[in-house]
């Protein structure tokens, strides 16, 4: 089996079209069609946004190093 991937934009229309394939006529193929999830730019900086809002947060700030330690400790035994 052969893979082509191709990236475009669904148009005003709500129609793809697909030119210059690399098949030859009357050769069968399958079509599958998977939308893109948001940038994954977009989430990287969403998810940065949200780790610096946290930590600002004066909970956070007294949390000690020993403490997050014994946490991941405890996540990781099911206690």
């Amino acid at each position: 089996m052969v893979a082509y991937r191709r990236y475009t934009t669904v148009q005003k229309s709500k129609q793809i079209i697909l030119a210059d394939l690399p098949f030859q006529p009357g050769q069968r193929v399958e079509v599958v069609v998977i939308a893109e999830d948001e940038p994954s730019a977009n989430r990287v900086r969403e998810l940065r946004e949200l780790f610096q809002t946290t930590q600002a947060l004066p909970q956070a700030q007294a949390i000690s190093e020993d403490e997050i330690a014994a946490e991941i400790t405890a996540y990781r035994t099911g206690r």
